[in-house]
């Protein structure tokens, strides 16, 4: 089978209760708290949802919309790469989460949407048990999956558990390249909770953030991988990666057209040569996400799971 790099088809969770995640932030040190009510985040939060899914359909994106469960109560379901992914065989995995209020985000009736969507769902691959022992990998924000080679790349974290990623990449076949990255907290060194924020992995380039490698064997490592595999470097520097310019995913829209997505923080933070080195490879799509950013967290990449399953 021939595998793609990018699917035309994403998956979005309408939030309807967002919010900073108290939980959550512990160990993502890109939230902040805004100082407006619950309510008013949520409302702002949904408004950039909207804006944003309508950039997407407007090139030609497929992008199927569920709304969150209000009673569920979870303030993170705007990311739902976070606890799912779909594989071109129809597999489907199902992650471990390091939140406790995030393990409520896994909802069957997500699964079943995508089958009454015409998808095809074979088997159903759950390392949700490994919560029980506090191990997590938080599906493709921990794991980049460079689909053509068969790759898996992976910043270890407290939610990207190294044991783990290894049984993930033995049982859907992918060779591991396993690294650390961190960032300045408070003076400290401090491992950047989600690989998905410090890296983009697109068809023919990567966009990353090589400065929070702070082992040389690694980073030589990880280059090495990327040039083996014919992928261009485009780097970015930290502070860039903190207005979430790691954090892009390529889709495809109309005709098979691709295209880099990013918020709009990500996209001005941007130099005007990285821009057109990216704009070598394919157009951008950019959207403002400045309220689910900032409480969340988390950008445009985390809010879309890809769907890669067979049409049935």
């Amino acid at each position: 089978m021939s595998m793609s790099q990018t699917t035309n088809t994403i998956l979005m969770i309408r939030p309807v209760r967002f919010r900073m995640n108290e939980q959550t932030a512990v160990n993502n040190y890109f939230q902040e708290d805004l100082d407006l009510k619950n309510a008013e985040i949520n409302k702002k939060a949904q408004e950039e949802f909207d804006a944003f899914v309508g950039k997407l359909r407007a090139v030609g994106v497929h992008v199927i919309v569920e709304n969150d469960d209000y009673e569920q109560d979870t303030p993170d379901s705007i990311f739902p790469n976070n606890w799912v992914s779909f594989h071109e065989n129809g597999d489907v995995g199902l992650y471990p989460m390091f939140a406790e209020n995030r393990r409520r985000e896994r909802r069957e009736d997500i699964i079943e949407r995508l089958e009454s969507e015409g998808f095809k769902i074979e088997n159903i691959i759950d390392y949700t048990s490994a919560e029980e022992e506090d191990l997590f990998l938080e599906g493709t924000g921990s794991l980049l999956l460079d689909r053509i080679n068969s790759k898996a790349y992976c910043a270890l974290s407290p939610r990207a558990d190294e044991g783990l990623f290894i049984e993930f990449c033995e049982d859907f076949e992918y060779t591991p390249v396993v690294f650390t990255a961190n960032q300045t907290v408070d003076g400290k060194r401090l491992p950047i909770y989600h690989t998905n924020v410090m890296m983009c992995l697109a068809e023919n380039f990567s966009v990353i953030c090589l400065d929070t490698i702070d082992d040389k064997k690694e980073r030589k490592h990880v280059v090495k991988n990327l040039k083996q595999d014919g992928k261009a470097i485009i780097e970015i520097s930290e502070s860039q990666m903190h207005q979430f310019a790691g954090n892009m995913l390529q889709v495809q829209g109309h005709g098979g057209q691709r295209y880099l997505v990013m918020s709009q923080a990500a996209y001005d933070s941007l130099t005007p040569k990285q821009i057109s080195d990216i704009e070598t490879y394919c157009p951008i799509v950019s959207s403002s996400l400045e309220t689910i950013e900032t409480c969340g967290g988390g950008s445009a990449r985390c809010m879309m799971a890809e769907v890669f399953l067979p049409q049935a």
